[in-house]
């Protein structure tokens, strides 16, 4: 009781004033964001797999080709020339094996004599396979449909296996590789998708993981991720840098609060709560 002036007015006034807010649940969703790049599907470096001189180039830079596509060509006349020798071959040592085989018929030559008549037939004819299998590889061919990237070697020139004479991309299907901490890698599983981004461009694309590293980093100790790339564009070229963005956690309900709020002890954390006109030290788990 009393007045403005009165000590029930001069306790009003001097009341200490509180700062409070009201609570409420609602679902956490953490974001994770890990750099990344692109990759092409496949990806192959083209070389010879015999030395010798390169006669022919079939394709063009930055073009498109198709699956067993000839490519480039080496000089090939030496094994063509024996290829031809091999052939006129097998024709006089099949004659020499029928003739054997028509006097063996009538007794006039013995069976060793008609074995190694067939003997030589089958020698000539595996020289002859032999002289294919040398023969396909002065044939550089495209392993699979896709991209031609720059061209290294010019006609002319002499190549060995060592040489790479261009690369070769699959690029109409696209793959993301990045890295993920240990402790985020039982939140990700084979078919989890992932959205990403390029520095290029505000689209943001998505892909679905397929395979999972099977050691960590032993710096970082990370876990290295690969997602295959859910409706690729022409926008994406392999090797671009990209930012990995996924949800963790199981998203649970939670109390969400200011962090000066939280009232730091010895053993646990502390909140003042106001509950049913009562302020109260309440005990909290963050």
């Amino acid at each position: 009781p009393g007045g403005p002036g009165g000590p029930g007015g001069q306790q009003g006034q001097n009341s200490p004033k509180y700062d409070a807010i009201i609570t409420t649940s609602r679902i956490i969703n953490r974001v994770i964001t890990s750099p990344g790049s692109i990759l092409a599907e496949e990806t192959t470096n083209l070389q010879p797999e015999i030395s010798g001189r390169l006669t022919h180039i079939y394709f063009k830079e930055g073009s498109y080709v198709q699956k067993g596509a000839l490519l480039a060509k080496l000089y090939d006349d030496d094994l063509k020339a024996q290829r031809s020798k091999l052939q006129v071959q097998l024709k006089i040592a099949e004659a020499s094996e029928g003739r054997q085989k028509e006097l063996l018929a009538v007794n006039g030559t013995s069976q060793q004599e008609y074995d190694l008549a067939t003997l030589q037939v089958s020698n000539i004819k595996a020289d002859l396979e032999l002289n294919a299998v040398s023969l396909s590889k002065t044939e550089i061919r495209a392993p699979y449909s896709g991209r031609i990237g720059l061209r290294n070697v010019s006609p002319g020139a002499y190549v060995t296996p060592q040489q790479v004479l261009a690369n070769l991309s699959q690029v109409n299907l696209l793959k993301i590789e990045f890295n993920v901490l240990e402790k985020y890698t039982s939140e990700l599983k084979p078919g989890t998708v992932v959205n990403f981004r390029t520095e290029s461009s505000d689209k943001e694309y998505q892909a679905k993981i397929t395979a999972f590293e099977n050691t960590l980093t032993d710096d970082t100790r990370q876990q290295r991720i690969r997602a295959q790339v859910i409706q690729p564009d022409n926008k994406l070229t392999p090797g671009s840098f990209i930012s990995v963005t996924f949800g963790v956690g199981k998203n649970d309900p939670a109390v969400m609060i200011p962090t000066q709020a939280v009232i730091p002890q010895a053993r646990d954390k502390k909140i003042i709560l106001y509950k049913n006109g009562t302020a109260a030290f309440t005990t909290i788990v963050t």
